[in-house]
């Protein structure tokens, strides 16, 4: 529900503040007062398209805030702000951060039904009775619909896999081929895991075998061998020891360099090692070269990484499989297509026959809210078209519709063809008060539901608004006064004559609203009126 809204700088209004209870709320005033500006603004929370043409004239930007609550459970509520610019530039903000106007109609639409003479109320979209005869239903219906899906999704799934395997069976010519030569060619190497980077790490040591031997065999002689650089060195630590006792000096550079010698001989005995560690095999040398080239050979066709070598040969053999086995796979397959379809039919019988239970019952609960609206021996008639199942969907298996006939042995017709804009409003609001809360909508806006009732029809359609409002958060624009005295809250819409009109909205209780309300009575503030508004008041408990 909105709880409270701020018009600024729209069309007519130069400021604006609402503050918008549950139950009902009117909007009177007289015609051209600017009543229309405040659905304008409405539409703009919804997420309808914005125009330059709707900011006030001489001002820079119109824009309008408010705070709505998601349902009782909603204790937090949410703020949104709509602003367009002189140039037509629309900006959003929902709870302070930017968002698009997509983001604010996702929000904001399905929380509001703006239902008057010239709106795309849901009555005139036929996808939408079927929606509406869900919610009315409950749970009857609810299950058999989520049987429905559940079956079409698998069908669905199981067409696509029959499609799959039969595609793959008739795979012929080049991809035929080049799938068996991609699995023999990948085969015939038969790659490891792991292969190639083990390869890349143990290579360069079993080319360089003979040279890294050499090389650590040489270090190790001129190190300790005959004539190495440890003979003179353990000379030289001899004679600096001897000469030690002389000077304490020499002796320090003796230890010193008895250590070096001590790590001399461990490193010329591990080069000792190392050498006789390498192991030069030609053969195993041959071998590992060819290896490597080989999988440098797959990389090269089907790389650039091991990882696409070994995906290729999963396709290549799936694809192979497929076909050689495809006799059997197509037959399961198809199987598997008749199983689900059948569940499919059986769960599209289930969601037809109560639907089209529930379908005339609802029907017949709206129909006598049209009675009470004086509409006659209008009805609405619950019609279900069988669809082919190519155009089966997930709203289900036929094409429903609410058809409207307004009087006994003429032929019903589609809402949209036939009822006039009155009348229109007047289904929806039978509707509206046949579902409840469940529907779920919030908010109701009725423009002009009223048009061209008056006296006991006037009456009654304000008790079925008054209905409406036990369950809805309803606004009604209205020009009747049995309809305004029965709301909780009353705002005046009225006009300046000053060279720039201006709107202004002003909220309306005791003396104020009996004057109001003997306005749209009689168009003055007479006695007798004010008597006769007074009184609608209190008979009506909200004086």
């Amino acid at each position: 529900m909105i709880d409270e809204m701020r018009v600024r700088d729209l069309a007519l209004i130069h400021e604006a503040d609402l503050s918008l209870a549950s139950g009902l709320t009117v909007l009177t005033g007289e015609t051209g007062a600017g009543k229309t500006a405040l659905l304008s603004a409405l539409k703009l929370l919804m997420g309808e398209r914005a125009d330059a043409a709707m900011v006030r004239e001489g001002e820079q930007a119109a824009q309008v805030d408010a705070r709505f609550f998601a349902g009782a459970h909603d204790t937090e509520g949410f703020c949104v702000t709509r602003r367009v610019d002189a140039r037509g530039r629309s900006r959003v903000k929902i709870d302070g951060e930017l968002a698009s106007v997509r983001e604010l109609g996702t929000r904001v639409a399905p929380l509001m039904d703006l239902c008057g003479q010239h709106e795309h109320q849901r009555l005139l979209n036929a996808a939408t009775h079927v929606d509406m005869l869900d919610a009315w239903a409950g749970d009857t219906v609810t299950r058999a619909l989520e049987t429905y899906r559940e079956a079409l999704a698998a069908a669905r799934e199981a067409a696509r896999e029959l499609e799959r395997v039969e595609e793959a069976a008739r795979t012929e010519g080049s991809r035929l081929e080049e799938a068996r030569f991609t699995a023999d060619r990948i085969d015939e190497v038969d790659p490891r895991e792991g292969e190639l980077e083990e390869l890349e790490e143990t290579l360069p040591r079993a080319e360089h075998a003979e040279a890294l031997a050499a090389c650590a065999h040489e270090a190790s002689e001129a190190i300790s061998g005959e004539g190495g650089a440890l003979d003179p060195l353990n000379a030289s630590i001899a004679e600096l020891s001897r000469m030690g006792g002389v000077d304490a000096k020499l002796a320090e550079f003796a230890d010193t360099l008895a250590g070096a010698a001590i790590t001399l001989e461990d490193v010329a005995a591990d080069l000792r090692r190392y050498r006789d560690s390498v192991d030069f095999d030609p053969e195993e040398l041959s071998r590992a070269q060819e290896r490597y080239a080989a999988l440098k050979g797959l990389l090269r066709q089907f790389g650039p990484h091991m990882e696409d070598v070994f995906r290729r040969r999963e396709e290549a053999g799936e694809l192979l499989s497929l076909v050689s086995d495809g006799e059997a796979r197509i037959a399961r397959a198809r199987k598997a297509r008749d199983e689900a379809e059948a569940a499919l039919a059986e769960a599209a019988r289930e969601l037809r026959r109560v639907r089209n239970a529930a379908g005339p019952r609802f029907c017949r609960e709206v129909g006598r809210q049209m009675a009470r609206l004086e509409m006659g021996r209008a009805e609405l008639i619950w019609d279900a078209k069988k669809l082919p199942r190519e155009r089966w969907s997930e709203a289900g298996p036929d094409a429903c519709e609410l058809l409207y006939r307004s009087g006994p042995g003429l032929t019903p017709r589609p809402l949209k063809r036939i009822a006039s804009g009155g009348e229109l409003s007047r289904v929806m609001l039978a509707c509206m008060v046949v579902l409840g809360e469940a529907d779920g909508v919030d908010t109701l806006v009725f423009d002009e539901v009223d048009a061209g009732v008056g006296g006991a029809v006037a009456r009654s359609l304000a008790a079925v608004l008054a209905d409406l409002a036990r369950t809805h958060q309803v606004i009604v624009v209205t020009h009747v006064a049995q309809v305004a005295v029965v709301a909780g809250e009353h705002y005046v819409v009225s006009k300046t004559d000053d060279d720039l009109p201006e709107t202004r909205i002003t909220k309306v209780a005791g003396d104020d609203r009996v004057r109001e309300i003997a306005r749209m009575l009689s168009g003055d503030a007479s006695e007798a009126s004010l008597n006769h508004a007074r009184q609608m008041l209190v008979d009506a408990g909200t004086l």
